[in-house]
């Protein structure tokens, strides 16, 4: 009878949890289509998305091709790792995350979703997924125009996904951060993204490779996530370079992507407080 019990007992907490995983996709599949959704509608970001990879990968490429005295191939095949990485996921999905939770809570549809049963794991993974899927278009065309300008990846495609989409954690849950607690108003929006992130981008190597940099410069750029995403793409992509030879890259990026998200879970249940008093 005991044992009988504990079976019972185990497979209703199975089923539970089950439940609530699917309860969570569904919910996260759901404000994702409401993002993209809204998005669409608009048009105007999505465009600026499209052309600010455009425009940083072919300014990247020439301005190597030139300055460095490289083949167009090999400079557009150095440019589009810190292209696409480097900037273009850094404004979509950094600055679009603090766009999108400023204007969910001045529309006032964070406070109605507070009021539901979504859970804020929910919540995060729709945002994450929405921003996901604009970087998954950026990739596609950067990729693209580097290809059709003969450069050649030489790494594992593979890791180089999983980099990207690490790199996507780490921005979007610093964005959420930011979002919740730093930005009132979609006002706040460009001054906050322009003070926090430009310095970054500059110091991680996004605009002017890291190897140019005086040695304190290069020593300050080792704390920049920024950084390690570039470096650890380039590598791959250029260099043909395995896990175990960007270790540390990769545990910098999982060390912010952990601390990242436990922080947007502290600052999803501030909101909601905060929220829930006004």
């Amino acid at each position: 009878m005991g044992k009988q019990t504990m079976t019972k007992k185990w497979g209703g907490i199975t089923h539970r949890v089950g439940r609530s995983l699917g309860l969570g996709q569904q919910q996260a599949g759901a404000i994702a289509q409401r993002i993209l959704r809204e998005l669409w509608r608009r048009k105007r970001s999505l465009v600026f998305w499209v052309l600010f990879p455009t425009l940083v990968l072919g300014l990247n490429g020439l301005i190597l091709a030139e300055r460095a005295q490289l083949p167009l191939a090999d400079a557009f095949g150095r440019a589009a790792p810190v292209s696409l990485v480097g900037a273009a996921l850094f404004f979509s999905c950094l600055g679009g995350t603090v766009a999108t939770l400023v204007g969910e809570r001045e529309s006032g549809t964070f406070r109605r979703l507070g009021l539901s049963p979504l859970s804020g794991v929910a919540y995060f993974a729709g945002i994450a997924l929405a921003h996901g899927a604009i970087a998954l278009g950026q990739g596609v065309i950067v990729t693209a125009i580097a290809l059709s300008m003969g450069a050649k990846f030489q790494g594992s495609w593979a890791l180089g996904i999983g980099i990207c989409a690490l790199s996507v954690v780490d921005y979007v849950a610093v964005g959420f951060v930011l979002g919740a607690n730093f930005a009132r108003r979609t006002e706040d929006v460009n001054a906050l993204v322009a003070a926090f992130g430009v310095p970054l981008l500059m110091l991680g190597g996004s605009f002017v490779p890291a190897w140019l940099f005086p040695p304190l410069l290069q020593q300050l750029a080792r704390f920049d996530p920024i950084y390690h995403m570039n470096e650890a793409l380039l590598r791959v992509i250029g260099e043909g370079a395995t896990v175990a030879d960007i270790a540390l890259h990769l545990q910098v990026l999982v060390g912010v992507a952990i601390a990242g998200l436990l922080t947007s879970w502290w600052s999803y249940r501030r909101l909601l407080r905060c929220d829930r008093q006004l």
